[in-house]
């Protein structure tokens, strides 16, 4: 296996004449791919917040089970995401992200498939390790695009066009949205008595489908098909994957990843511990959106997940405007653009509780402009920060380093921020005391949000 996701050897480099437009050819190909790949990523990873009313209507699970089963994504998710980094960084991108994509599709199909019994704990320990299964596995997309957006976008360019990258996994999620809608639907006019099984089905296959658009696409350097490095090409040499001296494909020493690019990196820690407000903000709202809108009797079941499709798709908007206007009028620093964001998110979060808690009797089609009105504003200002605590640490270290640093990033989102604050806690809040007060929980963790990432600005402006 560790031979088959060797990277590519480099191939001798084409005529001068021919650069230029084969690298655009190739840089817009790989782009797309990987675009399309992390989009697909999303498509088997939060189908259980889709299914979670209907499972829990069923008997199979309750709420507070669901809390724990869906912490099962995040969780493995977060070591995976660290873990799988450093590999990433001494892998072919293209086989790394398409072996994951396929495992993890097929997993989620799984998901879909077993026939489950009365038994909510048995239920919930099958699921929780199935959800263990797909978050590991989900773990090798990111670590992979990252690796490419280092090797085929330079420095001064990055945080626009990773912008424009990361917004594919709120096109994932508002696909997986529309998708599940549609294989619910589907099983129900076949007559499928547990017609919630479309939300992991339907998707699953799509997601197969997609990853073998992505092996055409995808590949690992431009060195790898003959091209010159992007500095090179570019003539960018800024940051620290500018300068860097090791070669493309070289493969560091896990003690140079670890420890000299991540833990002796202040930087990173300030970028990570931020990051744990942003997931919680992320997750704390998308993932219960559907459990919460419906057992509040604000919304059905199909309008919940038109919901959640509506939030995300408002999010690419958002992480567009912000990267642009990072680019644009903070000269790449990324700091300054997450404390506004974060505080227009804790105004959004703030609103989606006011709406859902009834201290003021209002008319339902209003309570649901409102609701609407929450979830677009969150989904506008959240997925800023989550693309640009990305490109942050990206900058920070070598290219060879960008899946580990990245990775590093993502266990403090991931681990603390979903799976312990949004998940396990919030599931916790509501199951002991009742919906309004976790999403309450969620508002007061905005708000520490934008005071974390503040921490930030004296330490980027310096550094720059």
């Amino acid at each position: 296996m560790s031979r088959f996701l060797d990277p590519p050897a480099n191939k001798p480099q084409i005529e001068a004449a021919k650069v230029d437009k084969e690298y655009k050819k190739m840089r817009t190909k790989v782009f797309l791919g990987a675009f399309v790949g992390y989009a697909a990523y999303y498509l088997v990873r939060k189908n259980l917040s889709l299914a979670a009313p209907d499972m829990i209507n069923d008997g199979i699970l309750d709420v507070a089970k669901v809390g724990l089963a869906m912490s099962g994504v995040s969780i493995a998710y977060a070591f995976s995401k660290f873990i799988m980094g450093s590999v990433s960084d001494r892998s072919d991108s293209r086989k790394f992200l398409c072996l994951g994509l396929v495992l993890s599709a097929l997993v989620m199909l799984a998901v879909g498939l077993i026939p489950y019994g009365s038994n909510v704990a048995f239920n919930t320990a099958l699921i929780f390790v199935l959800m263990l299964v797909v978050g590991w596995l989900s773990g090798m997309g990111w670590p992979p695009c990252g690796r490419i957006m280092a090797h085929w976008f330079s420095q001064n360019e990055r945080s626009f066009k990773m912008s424009i990258w990361n917004i594919s996994h709120t096109f994932g999620s508002f696909a997986l949205g529309i998708l599940a809608i549609a294989g619910v639907s589907l099983l129900s006019d076949l007559g499928v008595a547990s017609s919630w099984r479309g939300d992991f089905i339907l998707p699953a296959l799509v997601a197969l489908v997609l990853a073998v658009f992505c092996w055409w696409a995808i590949r690992d350097s431009p060195e790898s098909c003959g091209l010159p490095p992007v500095q090179d090409w570019r003539n960018d040499h800024s940051g620290l994957s500018g300068k860097s001296k090791t070669k493309t494909g070289e493969k560091l020493p896990f003690k140079t990843l670890f420890v000299e690019y991540v833990f002796k990196n202040r930087f990173l820690w300030i970028v990570a511990v931020s990051n744990i407000a942003v997931y919680m903000v992320r997750y704390g709202i998308g993932d219960w959106a559907p459990a919460y809108l419906q057992a509040k009797g604000i919304m059905s079941a199909e309008e919940s997940k038109m919901a959640f499709s509506i939030h995300n798709l408002v999010g690419a908007a958002g992480t567009l405007a912000c990267g642009y206007a990072t680019s644009k009028w903070f000269k790449g620093r990324c700091a300054p653009m997450n404390v506004i964001c974060m505080s227009f998110c804790a105004v959004g979060v703030l609103l989606y509780w006011f709406s859902g808690s009834g201290y003021v009797e209002m008319a339902p089609a209003v309570q649901k402009v409102l609701v609407y009105v929450a979830l677009c504003l969150i989904g506008f200002f959240i997925y800023g920060p989550v693309a640009l605590t990305g490109v942050q640490a990206l900058n920070l270290v070598p290219k060879n380093a960008a899946g580990t640093a990245a990775g590093f990033v993502g266990l403090f989102g991931y681990l603390l921020g979903d799976a312990v604050c949004s998940k396990l806690l919030v599931g916790a809040v509501v199951e002991s005391a009742s919906w309004d007060a976790g999403m309450l929980t969620v508002a007061i963790g905005s708000v520490i949000g934008v005071v974390l990432c503040a921490l930030l600005i004296p330490e980027e402006r310096r550094t720059a």
